[in-house]
């Protein structure tokens, strides 16, 4: 018999067995009922909630002898109960166990975390997530780098610039390329919004300031330019570059054409706009003349330091043991750079287009601060310019490397990287520098950038093409 009742949710079922036999009778009937309540299980006389549940087995035997009689009857009669069928009208709290009436989810007392929402994060234990991330960032360690080499393998974890950091670099390179695609899809008013949103005191027009004006080689005109905060600025930021670059030819020749530049653009930007003793002497023969030579002489230091691995119970003095901290956040070993432009037309074709680049990255600078309203000190301008002096350190390594070793045959990614995001802060200046600058270039400008362009067109023609053939001529005159 199956019983279905819906109102109170319940089963019964009833299974009943009979088997008898001429020889010895044998009678076997199974009886077994089901209950199933919705509102309360019990087990062992202990409710379980999710609803109540009744089992009752009952077997019967009985063996019958020739004749009818019964020699002997046997019943079994077995019951496992969960609880005795109760209904939920008739049960009450108190056949309820102290376990099951306790709520254990309710606090009587304010964490931490409910007094002070804002730092709630750092009272809330996450062990099993910091686990998880540790794990990912120990596979990836590990299992990344394919060296199969010991001393490389021990000696990881101990490189000086770890290269995390490189990559921590590289991944915020990616962040602010994709940044500058999303500026790139704006147009000049939302981008100059979109700054006053992060700062409210951005968002105003520039005001104009022209260092040209007064050029009489006077004391006041020139204390007047040599207190001027960019005076320090140039210094630092050629300091930086040589230490990019590692080389005094390469850094006097963009400094150098820095000024040209400044020339070929004062008719577009007014700051570009100086006196001639500023360009050639405060600018390249002092600003940029000091950070060059600080920052080649800090090259040839990492060049020729003797790195030592000795540890910091192994040294006896206090004053040891301080130098050999600080020497933790040196660079473990440093690579000279030797550009040779003039060797092959691939050492030519590179140095010209690393100077490139820098001189738009420079320019980028200018251009973008008058287009989108930021002044020079802001820490927008302050951390792009940092940005770039990180990003330039591994790039320019990738492109040495590309230039000189023979198995490399492509940029790295950082140098990639770089490549774009100046690439992509050029069209941004062009698309947003749409009728801002209609004053048009000077004729003399343009006769120089035509001459000049020549002369690095010839050049190369000249040096590795024409010449190491007439140099062979004139070994095949003499031999003959």
């Amino acid at each position: 018999m199956d019983t279905l009742e819906d109102n109170n949710r319940t089963t019964v079922y009833t299974h009943s067995t009979s088997k008898s036999n001429n020889p010895a009778s044998t009678t076997t009937s199974s009886s077994t009922t089901r209950t199933t309540t919705s509102s309360t299980r019990t087990t062992g006389g202990i409710p379980v909630p999710g609803g109540t549940q009744f089992l009752t087995t009952t077997t019967t035997t009985s063996n019958t002898l020739p004749g009818g009689g019964i020699k002997k009857l046997r019943q079994l009669s077995s019951s496992s109960s969960f609880s005795a069928m109760t209904s939920d009208e008739d049960e009450t709290e108190d056949d309820r166990p102290e376990w099951y009436l306790k709520d254990t989810s309710v606090q009587f007392h304010r964490t931490p975390a409910e007094l002070d929402p804002a730092v709630g994060f750092f009272y809330t234990p996450r062990t099993l997530t910091m686990l998880s991330v540790m794990l990912l960032v120990l596979v990836y360690v590990a299992m990344t780098p394919e060296v199969d080499d010991t001393v490389t393998n021990v000696k990881l974890l101990l490189l000086r610039p770890h290269p995390a950091l490189w990559r921590v670099v590289l991944s915020f390179g990616v962040v602010y390329q994709l940044f500058l695609v999303f500026l790139l899809f704006q147009n000049k008013h939302d981008a100059r919004l979109l700054f006053k949103y992060m700062d409210p005191v951005l968002g105003v027009p520039l005001p104009e300031k022209s260092y040209g004006d007064a050029c009489e080689l006077t004391y006041d005109n020139i204390v007047d330019q040599t207190l001027d905060v960019f005076v320090l600025a140039h210094a630092v930021g050629w300091f930086c570059k040589a230490l990019i670059l590692r080389d005094y030819t390469f850094c006097w020749i963009l400094s150098v054409m820095f000024e040209v530049m400044e020339y070929s653009l004062s008719h577009q930007l007014n700051n570009f706009d100086e006196c001639w003793w500023d360009h050639w002497i405060l600018d390249v023969l002092v600003c940029n003349w000091l950070g060059i030579y600080l920052g080649v002489k800090t090259c040839e230091y990492f060049e020729m330091k003797q790195y030592s691995w000795q540890g910091l119970a192994e040294i006896p003095t206090l004053k040891g043991k301080m130098k050999r901290t600080m020497q933790q956040f040196t660079p473990k070993s440093w690579t000279k750079f030797e550009w040779d432009s003039t060797k092959s037309f691939k050492s030519y074709a590179t140095v010209i287009f690393i100077l490139t680049m820098f001189l738009i990255c420079e320019l980028n600078a200018f251009y973008l601060k008058t287009l989108l309203w930021l002044p020079p000190a802001h820490p927008i301008n302050i951390t792009r310019i940092f940005s770039y002096f990180m990003f330039g350190i591994p790039g320019v390594r990738e492109a040495y490397q590309y230039l000189h070793d023979p198995h490399c045959k492509r940029f790295g990614p950082q140098a990639w990287l770089l490549i774009g995001c100046i690439a992509t802060e050029v069209l941004i200046v062009v698309k947003f520098g749409r009728g801002e600058f209609p004053n048009p270039a000077p004729v003399n400008v343009l006769y120089f950038w035509a001459g000049f362009l020549t002369l690095l067109t010839v050049y190369p023609i000249y040096q590795f093409y024409l010449l190491p053939r007439l140099q062979e001529r004139r070994i095949r005159r003499k031999l003959e």
